[in-house]
């Protein structure tokens, strides 16, 4: 059976950060996740994380003014710096949550920059991080994004980000599969994680259209989950997606996976 983790950056949006956790335990996840907690002290959520018998499954790097539409650091020539300062207070805190894995966010390319170099860029970027987070014990991955919620993202397509990956050359640099993403990229789901099983280190998942719980779109997540099972993923599967009325409310897809 899938092994869910809560994405907290979608999930339980009516609560304050802390109280989403909480949240995630009494609604039945083993884990959460979530796009960044470096407003929060780690000890902080360390506790709560305990107290609640939960398990970090991911959180991302640094990815820049969120705010003013950044959308990661890894294909930006010129923020090398940031993006290695980035690395080291990520890697800080995935041991301060007992997180052993962080996802590298692609970025989007400016228009000033051309593809060749901000390929270059990407793929110096994730050596360094893939190194760093290795030597430390923590595994990366990285995502493909479709470029319909974020335009200029990128890395939009599995094969995109796979020759990135093949090109960085780490044995510690790994695939986070976002089905909603890949299905409104490119579809093949089954075919792709039968043939990158290997190497997906992370799974997402929402529907589509509108990015909301399974069940409400186009995907049929019963047979993606049963497939996902039977090639013998044993990951966490992030639920990341936006609850149609509220998280408690359309909690109960999950019913027939447990």
């Amino acid at each position: 059976m899938p092994k869910f983790s809560a994405n907290l950056s979608f999930l339980f949006q009516e609560l304050p950060f802390m109280e989403r956790l909480e949240a995630a335990a009494r609604a039945g996840f083993r884990a959460v996740e979530y796009m960044a907690p470096y407003p929060y002290d780690a000890r902080e959520i360390a506790a709560v994380l305990k107290t609640n018998g939960l398990t970090q499954a991911l959180f991302n790097l640094p990815a820049g003014d969120w705010d003013q539409g950044e959308r990661g650091l890894a294909c930006l020539p010129g923020r090398e710096a940031e993006f290695r300062d980035g690395v080291a207070r990520a890697i800080e805190y995935a041991h301060a949550l007992g997180c052993e894995r962080v996802n590298c966010l692609a970025g989007r390319r400016p228009d000033t920059v051309d593809p060749a170099t901000a390929r270059r860029t990407m793929v110096a970027n994730l050596r360094h991080a893939a190194a760093e987070c290795k030597r430390e014990g923590i595994r990366l991955v990285t995502e493909p994004i479709n470029h319909f919620d974020i335009p200029g993202y990128f890395v939009n397509r599995t094969a995109e980000a796979l020759s990135i990956m093949d090109e960085v050359g780490s044995d510690n640099l790994f695939l986070q599969y976002d089905v909603y993403h890949a299905q409104r990229m490119e579809g093949e789901l089954g075919a792709t994680l039968s043939a990158q099983i290997g190497r997906i280190g992370h799974i997402q998942i929402a529907d589509n259209p509108g990015r909301h719980e399974p069940g409400t779109g186009e995907i049929n997540y019963d047979w993606v989950l049963r497939h996902i099972d039977a090639l013998g993923y044993d990951g966490w599967v992030g639920c990341e997606y936006r609850p149609q009325t509220n998280t408690e409310a359309g909690l109960g897809w999950m019913s027939r996976y447990r």
